[in-house]
């Protein structure tokens, strides 16, 4: 009962207890000409009768709604399935309910008040009131699941937009923590007496970042172009860091530069890069960036720090989560024993 409840989209004991009962009480009097106070009576005879047969049609056509939400459960194929699903349950109505008159007619006579009323009329009031039966529950039924489903897709949407703003605030402040700018003052301190000209080009470099940063901040796709242009001037504030132990290679075809992706994604890409391995004059950590089927792939050599914590991955959800709100592929990662790979989707 509770996969079938699943399927449904809600818990539905409640409502066939009632609907089924008082379908009973209003289709003899709608379509029979059923009264209490004067002939054709309504009897408790009618009524179990009703019953009986409103139940084996409800539950049938609840079993094929059933089988057809488990077929075409995405939303793209809702039209498809309310197709199909319909002219199954209107199929199924109409052989069950001539199936159990035909072979009852003296029940049927009984729903009409008359054994003298002609079998032809019995058919049309009996299956005007199975499809009336029918649509009702289908009405019910679609009517619950969409707006279950719309207040779901509603929540679903405003949890991304929460994750992708609190993604938006870890990318700013992974690019503004102290140990960035403590790094990279020092370098320009040293920088400063040994090449006043170097010094000036880091400076500039530097602020070109932090401008990105304040840009995009609100952003949800940029342009690879634009991703690129600020990759390099990051790059370059750690190359003059690290010198020749850190190489960076970027092989990007033209047209491939006016795609989009989340902004700031290489950036920390290539920070998770410098934080979880070696970089040093013996073991250069050399990172590539390159378009391989669609998707921009960043691929780095394995040097693997020792560190007292392990990486908690944050970087990466962070890029992930960003992802979702848009709907898109997913982000794939995947590690060797000699690189660590991260392709992302490219966005048209």
């Amino acid at each position: 009962m509770r996969a079938a409840n699943k399927r449904i989209g809600f818990d539905d004991r409640l409502m066939v207890s009632i609907m089924i009962p008082l379908a009973a009480l209003l289709i003899p009097i709608i379509f029979f000409g059923r009264r209490f106070g004067r002939e054709p009576y309504f009897t408790w005879q009618v009524y179990i009768t009703t019953v009986i047969s409103t139940t084996l049609v409800w539950f049938g056509n609840r079993y094929i709604m059933i089988r057809a939400r488990t077929r075409y459960p995405l939303f793209e194929d809702t039209r498809k399935r309310l197709i199909i699903q319909s002219l199954s349950m209107l199929i199924f109505t109409l052989i069950t309910s001539n199936t159990i008159h035909y072979f009852e007619r003296d029940i049927c006579a009984l729903m009409m008040g008359s054994k003298d009323i002609r079998f032809i009329d019995i058919l049309i009031s009996s299956n005007a009131s199975a499809i009336f039966c029918t649509v009702l529950g289908v009405a019910i039924y679609e009517n619950i699941y969409f707006v279950k489903q719309l207040r779901r897709s509603v929540e679903e949407k405003e949890f991304y937009k929460r994750d992708i703003l609190h993604a938006q605030l870890n990318a700013l402040k992974t690019q503004v923590n102290p140990h960035f700018l403590f790094n990279n003052l020092n370098t320009l301190s040293s920088l400063i007496p040994e090449n006043p000209t170097h010094a000036i080009s880091f400076v500039q470099e530097l602020s070109k970042v932090y401008r990105h940063i304040l840009q995009v901040k609100d952003d949800q796709s940029i342009t690879l172009k634009d991703e690129l242009e600020v990759m390099n001037a990051y790059a370059f504030l750690l190359q003059t860091r690290f010198g020749n132990n850190l190489q960076v290679s970027i092989d990007v075809p033209e047209e491939k530069l006016g795609k989009r992706l989340v902004p700031l994604s290489l950036q920390l890409l290539m920070e998770n890069a410098i934080k979880h391995n070696i970089v040093s004059a013996q073991r250069p950590l050399k990172i590539e960036v390159f378009t391989e089927n669609g998707r921009l792939v960043v691929r780095n050599n394995l040097q693997v720090k020792n560190q007292l914590h392990d990486s908690t991955g944050i970087g990466l959800d962070n890029i992930r989560n960003r992802y979702k709100l848009l709907g898109n592929e997913p982000v794939i990662v995947s590690e060797s024993e000699k690189e660590f790979v991260v392709s992302i989707p490219l966005l048209n």
